[in-house]
């Protein structure tokens, strides 16, 4: 009886671990909306224009999403705040890389 409890805990703990370990990874739809959220803040979108703009953008069919993977979208997204900011050299790669980090 007791290693039955002891296995049915053991087992229940297994699968809240590998639970959490893929709860942790983004899913491409997520990765998708914090790209597209992200371009939207860039523009400062507001009301009616910031629904209608991320509706087109997490559209499975969206030019701008068409063939690019979460890490491209995010690399763009990323390339076009620098481009906005006009940051060369150094700041620029600085800027790049934590900006790539970011959730």
């Amino acid at each position: 009886m007791m290693n039955k409890c002891i296995i049915a805990v053991g087992m229940v703990m297994t699968l809240l671990a590998g639970g959490n370990a893929i709860a942790a990874e983004k899913t491409a739809q997520q990765q998708k909306m914090t790209v597209c959220n992200q371009q939207a803040g860039e523009k400062a979108l507001k009301g009616d224009e910031r629904k209608t703009f991320m509706s087109s953008c997490l559209k499975k069919d969206s030019e701008t999403t068409k063939a690019m993977t979460p890490q491209q979208l995010k690399m763009k997204s990323c390339n076009t705040a620098a481009g906005d900011k006009a940051l060369k050299g150094d700041e620029r790669k600085t800027f790049m890389s934590n900006c790539l980090k970011k959730s």
